[in-house]
């Protein structure tokens, strides 16, 4: 959390501190999500944490409702953290960023067992300093990153704004101070908040590019670069250095929240990835800086923000072979008139109506009902309605949804014996709740937060062109991959 180019004087620096230590929240998140400049996400105990600008933090028990708890000493802004074996590293910065009129800084990290402040072991240990600036200096020491590289160990610090240089160095994963005699190498410039992280043979560094801590009229964005060495040179899509201010874009403004910055990766399980960060301001939260989180997507090697599940009706589609989640009945027949298609015909064109809920409802059985999966007719039994369900609490970025043929309370729900079925109401049981998460190829996976019986997790995957059923969920196969369509 820095002063940019467009607000530079000393009084608009204290105004983005104030603004720094209040809440706001996010594209989905509940409760009090308000922060400044957070943290990656870190998981302790089963609750996640973040930290923010300023000391302190929010904590949630279940990803999505969000609220102040997380304690951290030091002050200061911008901080990070990385689970190592069985201890947590945090860094924070000591002013800089033009805060307070100077660029002298310091970067410090500390140890602690856990996050999770009611335990008997949460004690921090003593702040190390592990990167400074002078006033006079390229490079502000503020806005900490942290890369636990998973190839061989080795653990990175990136820092700086956009006053000078974007900095790496190394640092010791025993002790968390830097490695003795490891100089600061330049990455970036024009952008400040960065972090780094690994996939699939790159290294990717991500920056917050634009103005800051001016509320809706921040200009922040997340960009991004990659290199096959941890220590560069970061190039773009299109071969810029980030040394001469290039940068992908990631994230921009959009949805009535301006200022993305501060990314961080939570890598959930294979395939399931999601990108936290926060906005500068959140519209319709008075303008508050709130934490968000998304899915994260891998496009071409390129890193993508995922889009939040809008609720809506929707023909659910599976990867497998196109066909379309349905309910098992009879398929009624539309009335039409048929013509040769070889005959002239001049009788005037008229549309045909679509099928309604009306016209075929009354063939449907009164209790469960099957479903299976056919060709999609836009039909009233192939039309799924899906929207949050309040107070059912949620996963990591987002709400438990129910799912229910449009125009009706029948809901697809999970049963004993590991099959999906509709019920004809909905009544907030966890085997009527799902959990839908967009998948790091785009595609989706649709889970009922809990199975009758088990504790298994299981998604829904077709086991057959027409079949349906509950599996483990396998991001290599198209049979447990879905998508959605708003027809």
């Amino acid at each position: 959390m820095t002063m940019k180019k467009k607000v530079k004087t000393i009084l608009l620096g204290v105004a983005a501190l104030i603004c720094a230590g209040t809440s706001s929240t996010v594209s989905a998140q509940t409760g009090e999500p308000y922060i400044h400049d957070p943290s990656t996400i870190a998981e302790c105990g089963g609750k996640y944490y973040t930290f923010g600008t300023g000391g302190g933090g929010l904590i949630s028990t279940d990803g999505w409702t969000w609220n102040s708890g997380a304690e951290r000493p030091g002050g200061g802004a911008a901080p990070d953290v990385v689970k190592i074996g069985d201890r947590y590293l945090i860094a924070y910065s000591a002013t800089g960023g033009g805060l307070g009129g100077g660029h002298a800084g310091k970067v410090l990290t500390m140890w602690n067992k856990t996050l999770d402040p009611n335990s008997p072991d949460f004690a921090y240990s003593e702040p190390i300093e592990v990167a400074r600036s002078l006033d006079d200096e390229d490079c502000d020491a503020i806005d900490a990153g942290l890369l636990l590289d998973p190839t061989d160990g080795r653990l990175w610090l990136s820092y700086g704004t956009y006053f000078g240089f974007i900095r790496i160095v190394e640092l010791d994963p025993q002790t968390g101070k830097r490695v003795e005699g490891n100089k600061e190498i330049n990455v970036a410039i024009d952008c400040e908040a960065t972090t780094l992280m690994y996939r699939d043979g790159w290294y990717y560094l991500l920056g917050t590019h634009g103005t800051c801590c001016d509320g809706p009229n921040s200009t922040y964005n997340i960009v991004v670069g990659r290199s096959q060495k941890v220590t560069g040179p970061y190039i773009d899509n299109v071969g810029r250095d980030m040394l001469e201010g290039g940068g992908k874009m990631v994230i921009a403004a959009g949805d009535r929240k301006t200022g993305p910055g501060h990314f961080g990766r939570f890598i959930e399980e294979d395939g399931v990835e999601k990108m936290s960060y926060h906005y500068e301001a959140d519209f319709d939260r008075g303008g508050r800086s709130v934490l968000a989180i998304r899915p994260l997507l891998w496009k071409n090697g390129w890193p993508v923000a995922g889009e939040a599940f809008k609720e809506g009706t929707y023909e659910i589609k599976s990867e497998r072979r196109g066909y379309a989640l349905e309910l098992s009945v009879d398929f009624v027949r539309m009335q039409h008139n048929i013509s040769r298609f070889w005959e002239k015909n001049d009788k005037p064109v008229e549309p045909l109506k679509s099928q309604t809920l009306d016209d075929v409802i009354g063939t449907w059985p009164k209790g469960d009902i099957n479903v299976r999966i056919g060709d999609y007719m836009f039909r009233p039994h192939q039309k799924w309605t899906i929207t949050a369900v309040a107070d059912a609490g949620g996963y990591l970025g987002a709400p438990y949804y129910k799912i229910v043929i449009e125009g009706t309370k029948r809901a697809l729900a999970a049963t004993a014996d590991a099959e999906v079925v509709t019920i004809p109401e909905f009544t907030g049981a966890p085997e009527q709740l799902w959990r839908i998460d967009q998948l790091t190829d785009g595609t989706y996976r649709i889970m009922p937060k809990k199975v009758p019986g088990t504790d298994r997790k299981l998604a829904l995957v077709s086991i057959g062109d027409s079949t349906p059923t509950l599996a483990a969920f396998d991001i290599n196969s198209d049979n447990s991959k879905w998508n959605f369509h708003d027809h």
